[in-house]
């Protein structure tokens, strides 16, 4: 059984290519990143410029041209078809209160750089202390709420820049 790829050049065109494709390919590999191509009795020149292997893209010049080359599998295919992309984390601008409770303490201040994981406030609830800690690097916008304070759920607690 064959895997499929999708390869998407330059955002524009779109092209299906399995390993049979490769296979027939008529290449000699010049170097390690340059390689001499013919289809259909053309030649062709390939440089791959660039590499970023966690994306998989890659930059490739092709007889002077150069393209951006991004090369999904079934895998990734499957993944996109989920309405899922790889790699992509929802922004936190604001935290709320998940529950109705007091503010034991406030940890940050307006304006303060705080880094992921960072303590911010702690929210008592149910007779229990719930840490609220930065889900990313930031800098506080502003504190809706003091030491001392009741909340409802889904109030506004800290908003970010």
């Amino acid at each position: 059984m064959s895997t499929n790829y999708k390869l998407s050049v330059n955002q524009e065109n779109n092209f299906d290519f399995n390993e049979s494709d490769l296979k027939n390919l008529d290449e000699i590999q010049l170097s390690n990143n340059k390689f001499h191509v013919l289809k259909e009795s053309k030649p062709y020149s390939v440089e791959v410029v660039s590499t970023d292997l966690a994306s998989k893209k890659y930059t490739v010049k092709v007889n002077n041209s150069v393209y951006e080359v991004a090369i999904a599998n079934e895998l990734d295919q499957l993944i996109t078809a989920m309405g899922i992309e790889k790699g992509r984390t929802k922004i936190v601008n604001a935290i709320k209160a998940p529950m109705p409770g007091l503010i034991l303490e406030i940890n940050v201040s307006v304006g303060q750089e705080v880094k992921e994981n960072d303590p911010l406030l702690i929210l008592e609830a149910m007779k229990m202390e719930n840490s609220f800690l930065s889900p990313r690097d930031g800098i506080i916008k502003s504190i809706a709420v003091e030491k001392g304070n009741a909340v409802e759920k889904g109030q506004l607690l800290i908003e970010f820049e």
